[in-house]
C-alpha cells in the first residue's frame, strides 16, 4: 500500500489519514449498529452518533486526497480549502453526539446549531481568506475545540470518566495544534511536523470515538 501512496505529493500524510478514514468508516458502522441496536436510543442520538462519524469520514477522506493529489495549482487549492474546511465540520460533529445526550433537550440544540453556525463561517472564511495567518485559523479550531468549558453547567453535565477521554482528546488536538502553529518538531525530510501533526489528530479522534461509545450509548 504504501508503494502506492508513494507516488502521492505528500505520502506519509496521505497514507496516515487514508487509514484514518477507513478506521472512521469502521467506527462510524459500530456507532450506528450500537446505537439501532439498542431499543430506547432515540431517532435523534441516531442522527447525532451519524453526522459525528461522517464528519470523520469527511475530514480523513478530504486530507487524505488532498495531501495525495499531483494536480493545477488551482485543483490543488480547491482540495486544499475543502481539506481545511472539513475541520470545522469535524469539531461541529464531535460536539453534535456529546451535546445532545448530555446536555437539556433546549440547551444541547441551541449549543450545538451555535457550534455548526460557528463552523459554517469558519467554512466560508476559509473559501474566500486561504491565506489567513496560520495561528489565527487554528486558534478558531481551538477555541471551538474547547467552547464547553465556558458553559459550566454543560461542562458539569458530562459524566466524569467520559470528561476525561474528552479532555484527552482536546490535549491531543491542542498539542497537534502548537507543532502545526511552530512547524517543529522535524524528525526527517519525509516525517515532519505536519505528520506528527496528523497523528496526534488522529489520536484525539480516537478518543472521541471512545467517549461516544462507551457513554453516549
Amino acid at each position: 500500500m504504501y508503494q502506492f501512496f508513494l507516488k502521492g505529493r505528500d505520502p506519509i500524510s496521505s497514507l496516515t489519514h487514508f487509514i484514518g478514514a477507513c478506521l472512521s468508516l469502521l467506527a462510524t458502522i459500530i456507532l450506528v449498529f450500537q446505537s439501532v441496536s439498542l431499543h430506547e436510543t432515540s431517532l435523534l442520538m441516531i442522527i447525532s452518533v451519524s453526522v459525528f462519524g461522517l464528519s470523520l469520514i469527511a475530514l480523513y477522506s478530504a486530507s487524505s486526497y488532498y495531501h495525495f493529489l499531483k494536480g493545477t495549482p488551482e485543483q490543488e487549492l480547491f482540495f486544499r480549502k475543502v481539506d481545511h474546511a472539513m475541520i470545522y465540520v469535524l469539531i461541529a460533529g464531535s460536539y453534535t453526539p456529546i451535546c445532545l445526550n448530555f446536555m437539556e433537550k433546549k440547551e444541547g440544540i441551541i449549543f450545538v446549531t451555535a457550534i455548526w453556525i460557528v463552523a459554517f463561517i469558519g467554512i466560508i472564511i476559509k473559501i474566500f481568506w486561504m491565506d489567513a495567518p496560520r495561528w489565527l485559523s487554528t486558534s478558531i479550531y481551538l477555541l471551538m475545540g474547547w467552547a464547553i468549558v465556558f458553559d459550566i453547567n454543560a461542562f458539569n453535565s458530562i459524566p466524569k470518566d467520559c470528561l476525561r477521554l474528552l479532555i484527552m482528546e482536546g490535549v491531543s488536538y491542542s498539542i497537534g495544534a502548537i507543532i502545526y502553529i511552530i512547524k517543529k518538531p522535524n524528525i526527517s525530510p519525509e516525517f515532519g511536523f505536519h505528520e506528527i501533526f496528523h497523528i496526534f489528530i488522529m489520536i484525539g479522534s480516537l478518543f472521541h470515538f471512545l467517549a461516544v461509545l462507551l457513554y453516549v450509548l
